[in-house]
Protein backbone atom coordinates (compact mmCIF):
# COMPACT_ATOMS: atom_id res chain seq x y z
CA UNK A 1 0.00 0.00 0.00
CA UNK A 2 1.30 3.44 -0.95
CA UNK A 3 0.80 6.67 1.00
CA UNK A 4 1.39 10.32 0.17
CA UNK A 5 1.88 13.17 2.63
CA UNK A 6 1.03 16.72 1.57
CA UNK A 7 1.84 19.63 3.88
CA UNK A 8 0.22 22.94 3.05
CA UNK A 9 1.40 26.41 4.04
CA UNK A 10 3.45 29.28 2.63
CA UNK A 11 5.35 29.39 5.93
CA UNK A 12 6.88 26.00 5.13
CA UNK A 13 7.99 27.00 1.64
CA UNK A 14 9.74 30.18 2.77
CA UNK A 15 11.53 28.39 5.61
CA UNK A 16 9.67 30.16 8.39
CA UNK A 17 8.83 26.87 10.14
CA UNK A 18 10.22 23.34 9.97
CA UNK A 19 7.92 20.71 8.50
CA UNK A 20 7.86 18.35 11.48
CA UNK A 21 4.44 17.01 10.48
CA UNK A 22 5.84 15.07 7.52
CA UNK A 23 8.48 13.46 9.73
CA UNK A 24 5.89 12.29 12.24
CA UNK A 25 3.42 11.05 9.64
CA UNK A 26 6.06 9.25 7.57
CA UNK A 27 7.22 7.34 10.64
CA UNK A 28 3.67 6.47 11.67
CA UNK A 29 2.59 5.32 8.22
CA UNK A 30 5.75 3.26 7.73
CA UNK A 31 5.16 1.51 11.05
CA UNK A 32 1.61 0.71 9.95
CA UNK A 33 2.96 -0.99 6.84
CA UNK A 34 2.59 1.69 4.16
CA UNK A 35 5.22 2.57 1.61
CA UNK A 36 5.47 6.36 1.73
CA UNK A 37 5.65 7.20 -1.97
CA UNK A 38 6.33 10.89 -1.49
CA UNK A 39 6.09 13.85 0.85
CA UNK A 40 5.45 17.22 -0.77
CA UNK A 41 5.08 20.74 0.62
CA UNK A 42 2.95 23.27 -1.23
CA UNK A 43 1.77 26.81 -0.58
CA UNK A 44 -1.66 28.12 0.31
CA UNK A 45 -2.80 27.98 -3.29
CA UNK A 46 -5.91 26.17 -4.56
CA UNK A 47 -4.40 25.15 -7.90
CA UNK A 48 -1.34 23.67 -6.17
CA UNK A 49 -3.53 21.71 -3.76
CA UNK A 50 -5.68 20.31 -6.58
CA UNK A 51 -2.64 19.40 -8.70
CA UNK A 52 -1.04 17.56 -5.77
CA UNK A 53 -4.31 15.79 -4.96
CA UNK A 54 -4.88 14.62 -8.53
CA UNK A 55 -1.43 13.09 -8.65
CA UNK A 56 -1.76 11.44 -5.24
CA UNK A 57 -5.25 10.01 -5.84
CA UNK A 58 -4.01 8.52 -9.10
CA UNK A 59 -0.85 6.96 -7.66
CA UNK A 60 -1.39 6.22 -3.95
CA UNK A 61 -3.87 4.43 -1.70
CA UNK A 62 -3.80 6.87 1.23
CA UNK A 63 -3.27 10.64 1.19
CA UNK A 64 -2.75 12.69 4.34
CA UNK A 65 -2.85 16.50 4.13
CA UNK A 66 -1.94 18.88 6.94
CA UNK A 67 -2.41 22.64 7.21
CA UNK A 68 -4.71 25.34 5.96
CA UNK A 69 -7.72 24.61 8.21
CA UNK A 70 -7.51 27.72 10.39
CA UNK A 71 -10.02 30.59 10.59
CA UNK A 72 -8.08 33.18 8.57
CA UNK A 73 -8.40 34.09 4.89
CA UNK A 74 -5.14 32.41 3.89
CA UNK A 75 -6.43 29.05 5.15
CA UNK A 76 -8.02 27.72 1.96
CA UNK A 77 -7.62 23.96 2.29
CA UNK A 78 -11.19 23.30 3.44
CA UNK A 79 -12.73 25.37 0.62
CA UNK A 80 -10.52 23.67 -1.94
CA UNK A 81 -11.36 20.17 -0.68
CA UNK A 82 -15.06 21.01 -0.64
CA UNK A 83 -14.90 21.89 -4.33
CA UNK A 84 -12.63 18.96 -5.19
CA UNK A 85 -15.06 16.46 -3.63
CA UNK A 86 -18.19 18.30 -4.88
CA UNK A 87 -19.55 19.00 -1.43
CA UNK A 88 -21.68 21.59 0.32
CA UNK A 89 -21.05 22.98 3.78
CA UNK A 90 -23.06 21.69 6.73
CA UNK A 91 -22.71 22.51 10.41
CA UNK A 92 -21.13 19.73 12.45
CA UNK A 93 -22.76 20.10 15.85
CA UNK A 94 -20.25 17.95 17.75
CA UNK A 95 -17.37 20.12 16.53
CA UNK A 96 -19.31 23.29 17.31
CA UNK A 97 -19.78 22.11 20.90
CA UNK A 98 -16.03 21.49 21.24
CA UNK A 99 -15.21 24.93 19.81
CA UNK A 100 -17.75 26.61 22.10
CA UNK A 101 -16.24 24.91 25.14
CA UNK A 102 -12.75 25.82 23.92
CA UNK A 103 -13.57 29.52 24.12
CA UNK A 104 -15.75 29.31 27.23
CA UNK A 105 -12.97 27.65 29.26
CA UNK A 106 -10.62 30.46 28.25
CA UNK A 107 -13.16 33.18 28.98
CA UNK A 108 -13.15 34.39 25.39
CA UNK A 109 -15.98 35.12 23.02
CA UNK A 110 -16.42 32.81 20.04
CA UNK A 111 -16.62 34.85 16.85
CA UNK A 112 -18.57 34.01 13.70
CA UNK A 113 -15.26 33.23 12.03
CA UNK A 114 -14.56 30.60 14.69
CA UNK A 115 -18.10 29.24 14.42
CA UNK A 116 -17.58 28.64 10.72
CA UNK A 117 -14.72 26.29 11.57
CA UNK A 118 -17.41 23.79 12.62
CA UNK A 119 -18.78 23.79 9.05
CA UNK A 120 -17.53 20.85 6.99
CA UNK A 121 -18.37 19.51 3.53
CA UNK A 122 -21.18 16.96 3.47
CA UNK A 123 -18.95 14.65 1.42
CA UNK A 124 -16.54 14.08 4.31
CA UNK A 125 -16.50 12.23 7.60
CA UNK A 126 -15.70 14.84 10.27
CA UNK A 127 -12.90 14.00 12.71
CA UNK A 128 -13.31 15.47 16.17
CA UNK A 129 -10.46 17.75 17.24
CA UNK A 130 -10.76 17.71 21.03
CA UNK A 131 -7.79 20.02 21.67
CA UNK A 132 -8.29 22.67 18.97
CA UNK A 133 -10.84 24.52 16.88
CA UNK A 134 -10.39 22.92 13.45
CA UNK A 135 -11.97 19.48 12.92
CA UNK A 136 -10.23 17.05 10.63
CA UNK A 137 -11.90 15.63 7.53
CA UNK A 138 -11.84 12.19 5.96
CA UNK A 139 -12.89 11.63 2.36
CA UNK A 140 -13.27 8.36 0.47
CA UNK A 141 -12.68 8.11 -3.27
CA UNK A 142 -12.29 4.94 -5.36
CA UNK A 143 -11.61 2.84 -2.23
CA UNK A 144 -8.94 5.33 -1.18
CA UNK A 145 -8.84 7.51 1.91
CA UNK A 146 -7.91 11.19 1.83
CA UNK A 147 -7.44 12.80 5.23
CA UNK A 148 -7.09 16.52 5.99
CA UNK A 149 -5.67 17.48 9.39
CA UNK A 150 -4.76 20.77 11.10
CA UNK A 151 -1.20 21.98 10.66
CA UNK A 152 -0.61 22.61 14.37
CA UNK A 153 1.63 19.62 15.27
CA UNK A 154 0.10 18.66 18.62
CA UNK A 155 -3.43 18.83 17.19
CA UNK A 156 -2.41 16.85 14.11
CA UNK A 157 -0.73 14.13 16.18
CA UNK A 158 -3.71 13.71 18.50
CA UNK A 159 -6.14 13.51 15.58
CA UNK A 160 -3.99 10.99 13.76
CA UNK A 161 -3.62 8.75 16.81
CA UNK A 162 -7.24 8.93 18.00
CA UNK A 163 -9.28 9.39 14.83
CA UNK A 164 -7.27 8.49 11.74
CA UNK A 165 -5.25 5.44 12.71
CA UNK A 166 -8.27 3.33 13.81
CA UNK A 167 -10.03 4.08 10.51
CA UNK A 168 -6.93 3.22 8.50
CA UNK A 169 -6.55 -0.13 10.26
CA UNK A 170 -10.21 -0.88 9.66
CA UNK A 171 -10.10 0.05 5.96
CA UNK A 172 -6.78 -1.42 4.76
CA UNK A 173 -5.25 -4.88 4.91
CA UNK A 174 -1.61 -4.14 5.65
CA UNK A 175 1.58 -6.13 5.87
CA UNK A 176 3.47 -6.14 9.15
CA UNK A 177 6.38 -3.71 8.95
CA UNK A 178 9.10 -3.84 11.61
CA UNK A 179 12.31 -1.93 11.97
CA UNK A 180 15.19 -1.67 14.40
CA UNK A 181 17.65 1.18 14.52
CA UNK A 182 21.19 0.48 15.72
CA UNK A 183 22.91 3.57 17.15
CA UNK A 184 26.63 3.82 16.47
CA UNK A 185 29.44 6.24 17.25
CA UNK A 186 33.16 6.33 16.52
CA UNK A 187 33.03 4.83 13.03
CA UNK A 188 32.55 6.68 9.75
CA UNK A 189 29.90 5.73 7.22
CA UNK A 190 32.54 4.23 4.90
CA UNK A 191 34.15 2.28 7.78
CA UNK A 192 30.82 0.70 8.65
CA UNK A 193 30.03 0.00 5.00
CA UNK A 194 33.35 -1.83 4.63
CA UNK A 195 32.73 -3.92 7.73
CA UNK A 196 29.19 -4.80 6.64
CA UNK A 197 29.92 -5.30 2.94
CA UNK A 198 29.60 -9.09 2.93
CA UNK A 199 26.67 -8.95 5.37
CA UNK A 200 24.75 -6.65 3.03
CA UNK A 201 25.52 -8.78 -0.01
CA UNK A 202 24.07 -11.82 1.77
CA UNK A 203 21.05 -9.99 3.18
CA UNK A 204 17.65 -11.51 2.38
CA UNK A 205 15.50 -9.54 -0.06
CA UNK A 206 12.83 -8.93 2.58
CA UNK A 207 15.38 -7.07 4.72
CA UNK A 208 16.66 -3.55 4.04
CA UNK A 209 19.57 -1.72 5.65
CA UNK A 210 19.75 2.09 5.55
CA UNK A 211 22.56 4.41 6.69
CA UNK A 212 21.44 7.57 8.51
CA UNK A 213 24.49 9.75 9.33
CA UNK A 214 24.53 12.87 11.50
CA UNK A 215 27.37 14.82 13.17
CA UNK A 216 29.07 12.45 15.59
CA UNK A 217 26.59 9.60 15.18
CA UNK A 218 25.41 7.14 12.56
CA UNK A 219 22.14 5.22 12.77
CA UNK A 220 21.65 1.93 10.96
CA UNK A 221 18.00 1.18 10.25
CA UNK A 222 17.22 -2.46 9.58
CA UNK A 223 13.66 -3.02 8.31
CA UNK A 224 11.59 -6.00 7.28
CA UNK A 225 8.04 -6.54 5.98
CA UNK A 226 5.81 -9.60 5.81
CA UNK A 227 2.71 -11.22 7.25
CA UNK A 228 4.15 -13.24 10.16
CA UNK A 229 5.12 -10.92 13.00
CA UNK A 230 6.87 -13.54 15.14
CA UNK A 231 8.99 -14.71 12.21
CA UNK A 232 9.87 -11.13 11.28
CA UNK A 233 10.82 -10.23 14.86
CA UNK A 234 13.08 -13.25 15.15
CA UNK A 235 14.84 -12.50 11.88
CA UNK A 236 15.21 -8.80 12.69
CA UNK A 237 16.81 -9.54 16.07
CA UNK A 238 19.16 -12.13 14.58
CA UNK A 239 20.44 -9.74 11.92
CA UNK A 240 20.74 -6.75 14.27
CA UNK A 241 22.73 -8.86 16.76
CA UNK A 242 25.05 -9.87 13.93
CA UNK A 243 25.62 -6.22 13.01
CA UNK A 244 26.47 -5.33 16.61
CA UNK A 245 28.95 -8.21 16.78
CA UNK A 246 30.67 -6.99 13.61
CA UNK A 247 30.87 -3.36 14.73
CA UNK A 248 31.83 -3.97 18.37
CA UNK A 249 30.14 -2.93 21.58
CA UNK A 250 32.43 0.08 22.00
CA UNK A 251 30.87 1.57 18.85
CA UNK A 252 27.22 0.60 19.44
CA UNK A 253 25.55 2.39 22.32
CA UNK A 254 21.86 1.64 21.91
CA UNK A 255 18.79 1.08 19.79
CA UNK A 256 15.83 2.98 18.38
CA UNK A 257 14.96 5.93 20.67
CA UNK A 258 17.96 5.55 22.97
CA UNK A 259 20.39 8.44 23.41
CA UNK A 260 23.89 8.55 24.84
CA UNK A 261 22.81 10.64 27.86
CA UNK A 262 19.98 8.18 28.56
CA UNK A 263 22.20 5.11 28.24
CA UNK A 264 24.94 6.62 30.42
CA UNK A 265 22.39 7.73 32.98
CA UNK A 266 21.02 4.21 33.28
CA UNK A 267 24.52 2.83 33.92
CA UNK A 268 25.40 5.46 36.53
CA UNK A 269 22.06 5.11 38.29
CA UNK A 270 22.25 1.31 38.40
CA UNK A 271 25.65 1.34 40.14
CA UNK A 272 25.04 4.51 42.19
CA UNK A 273 27.96 6.34 40.56
CA UNK A 274 28.32 10.12 40.60
CA UNK A 275 29.52 12.18 37.64
CA UNK A 276 31.04 15.63 37.12
CA UNK A 277 32.34 17.45 34.04
CA UNK A 278 34.99 20.07 33.27
CA UNK A 279 34.46 21.68 29.88
CA UNK A 280 36.49 24.11 27.85
CA UNK A 281 35.88 23.88 24.10
CA UNK A 282 32.40 22.38 24.53
CA UNK A 283 31.22 25.32 26.63
CA UNK A 284 28.64 23.44 28.70
CA UNK A 285 27.29 21.31 25.87
CA UNK A 286 28.10 18.04 27.67
CA UNK A 287 26.38 19.17 30.88
CA UNK A 288 23.36 20.15 28.80
CA UNK A 289 23.21 16.72 27.14
CA UNK A 290 23.56 14.91 30.46
CA UNK A 291 20.79 16.92 32.10
CA UNK A 292 18.50 16.41 29.09
CA UNK A 293 17.85 12.91 30.45
CA UNK A 294 15.11 12.79 33.11
CA UNK A 295 16.43 11.97 36.57
CA UNK A 296 19.95 13.24 35.90
CA UNK A 297 20.06 14.84 39.35
CA UNK A 298 20.47 11.35 40.84
CA UNK A 299 23.95 10.88 39.33
CA UNK A 300 25.13 14.26 37.97
CA UNK A 301 26.64 16.59 40.55
CA UNK A 302 27.56 19.45 38.25
CA UNK A 303 30.09 20.91 35.86
CA UNK A 304 32.62 23.69 35.44
CA UNK A 305 33.00 25.57 32.16
CA UNK A 306 36.68 26.48 32.47
CA UNK A 307 37.12 28.53 29.33
CA UNK A 308 40.05 30.60 30.59
CA UNK A 309 43.37 29.35 31.92
CA UNK A 310 42.76 31.30 35.13
CA UNK A 311 39.63 29.23 35.86
CA UNK A 312 41.44 26.03 34.96
CA UNK A 313 44.05 26.88 37.57
CA UNK A 314 41.85 28.29 40.34
CA UNK A 315 38.87 25.92 40.10
CA UNK A 316 40.38 22.72 38.69
CA UNK A 317 43.90 23.04 40.12
CA UNK A 318 45.59 22.75 36.72
CA UNK A 319 49.29 23.47 37.22
CA UNK A 320 50.52 26.76 35.71
CA UNK A 321 53.79 25.19 34.60
CA UNK A 322 51.84 22.46 32.77
CA UNK A 323 49.79 25.10 30.96
CA UNK A 324 52.88 27.05 29.97
CA UNK A 325 54.83 23.99 28.84
CA UNK A 326 52.14 22.02 26.98
CA UNK A 327 49.35 24.54 26.33
CA UNK A 328 45.68 24.35 27.27
CA UNK A 329 44.92 21.91 24.45
CA UNK A 330 47.05 19.00 25.60
CA UNK A 331 46.92 15.59 27.18
CA UNK A 332 48.52 16.86 30.38
CA UNK A 333 46.08 19.72 30.91
CA UNK A 334 42.87 17.83 30.06
CA UNK A 335 43.84 15.01 32.44
CA UNK A 336 44.45 17.52 35.23
CA UNK A 337 41.07 19.09 34.46
CA UNK A 338 39.34 15.74 34.80
CA UNK A 339 41.14 14.92 38.04
CA UNK A 340 40.45 18.41 39.40
CA UNK A 341 36.73 18.18 38.69
CA UNK A 342 36.50 14.69 40.20
CA UNK A 343 38.21 15.85 43.38
CA UNK A 344 36.42 19.20 43.63
CA UNK A 345 32.96 17.65 43.24
CA UNK A 346 33.76 14.37 44.98
CA UNK A 347 32.47 12.11 42.17
CA UNK A 348 33.32 8.62 40.97
CA UNK A 349 33.84 9.69 37.36
CA UNK A 350 34.67 12.96 35.68
CA UNK A 351 34.85 14.04 32.06
CA UNK A 352 36.97 16.87 30.63
CA UNK A 353 37.42 18.50 27.22
CA UNK A 354 39.87 21.00 25.79
CA UNK A 355 40.24 21.84 22.13
CA UNK A 356 40.34 24.34 19.28
CA UNK A 357 36.75 24.50 18.06
CA UNK A 358 37.53 27.09 15.35
CA UNK A 359 37.27 28.67 12.95
CA UNK A 360 40.37 30.48 14.25
CA UNK A 361 43.09 29.71 16.77
CA UNK A 362 44.79 26.75 15.12
CA UNK A 363 48.45 26.24 14.29
CA UNK A 364 50.52 23.80 12.26
CA UNK A 365 51.13 21.77 15.42
CA UNK A 366 47.55 22.04 16.67
CA UNK A 367 45.19 22.69 13.74
CA UNK A 368 41.57 23.74 14.18
CA UNK A 369 39.59 20.73 15.36
CA UNK A 370 42.35 19.40 17.61
CA UNK A 371 40.61 18.15 20.74
CA UNK A 372 41.67 16.33 23.88
CA UNK A 373 39.15 14.38 25.94
CA UNK A 374 39.86 12.78 29.32
CA UNK A 375 37.87 10.52 31.62
CA UNK A 376 38.88 10.22 35.26
CA UNK A 377 37.73 6.94 36.82
CA UNK A 378 38.31 5.71 40.39
CA UNK A 379 41.37 3.74 39.28
CA UNK A 380 42.87 5.68 36.34
CA UNK A 381 42.70 8.60 33.92
CA UNK A 382 42.31 7.95 30.20
CA UNK A 383 42.76 10.61 27.53
CA UNK A 384 42.63 10.68 23.74
CA UNK A 385 43.38 13.19 21.01
CA UNK A 386 40.96 13.78 18.12
CA UNK A 387 40.94 15.85 14.94
CA UNK A 388 37.36 16.88 14.24
CA UNK A 389 37.75 19.32 11.32
CA UNK A 390 37.25 23.04 10.85
CA UNK A 391 33.51 23.57 11.50
CA UNK A 392 32.93 25.02 14.96
CA UNK A 393 29.36 23.83 15.42
CA UNK A 394 30.11 20.28 14.30
CA UNK A 395 33.27 20.21 16.44
CA UNK A 396 31.30 20.99 19.58
CA UNK A 397 28.68 18.34 18.78
CA UNK A 398 31.22 15.68 17.86
CA UNK A 399 33.40 16.41 20.89
CA UNK A 400 30.43 16.23 23.25
CA UNK A 401 29.15 12.94 21.86
CA UNK A 402 32.61 11.37 21.61
CA UNK A 403 33.32 12.37 25.22
CA UNK A 404 30.09 10.76 26.41
CA UNK A 405 30.90 7.56 24.56
CA UNK A 406 34.39 7.51 26.07
CA UNK A 407 32.75 7.84 29.47
CA UNK A 408 30.38 4.97 28.64
CA UNK A 409 33.21 2.66 27.60
CA UNK A 410 35.45 3.56 30.57
CA UNK A 411 32.57 3.08 33.00
CA UNK A 412 31.60 -0.30 31.56
CA UNK A 413 35.23 -1.48 31.66
CA UNK A 414 35.58 -0.35 35.27
CA UNK A 415 32.39 -2.21 36.19
CA UNK A 416 33.61 -5.35 34.43
CA UNK A 417 36.96 -5.24 36.22
CA UNK A 418 35.33 -4.59 39.58
CA UNK A 419 32.98 -7.56 39.48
Amino acid sequence: MKADIITIGDEILIGQIIDSNSTFLAAQLTQLGFFVRRTVSIGDDADSIITALNDSVQNSDLIVLTGGLGPTNDDITKDTLTRFFHGNYILHEASLNIISQFFAIRGREMTERNRRQAEVPDTCEPLLNRIGTAPGMLFRKENKIIVSLPGVPFEMKALFENEVKPRILQHYTLLVHLQKTILTIGLSESDIADRLDQFENELDKELKLAYLPSPGLLRLRLSISGDNKDHLNKKLNEKSNKIVAMLGGQNVFGYDDDSLPKVIGEILRKYSYQLSVAESCTGGSIAHLITSAPGASVYFRGGIVAYSNEIKQSMLRVDQNTLEKFGAVSCEVVEQMALGARKFMNTDFSLATSGIAGPNGGSSEKPVGTTWIAVAAPDKVISRRFLFGDNRERNIIRTSLTALNMLRNVTLKYIKNSI
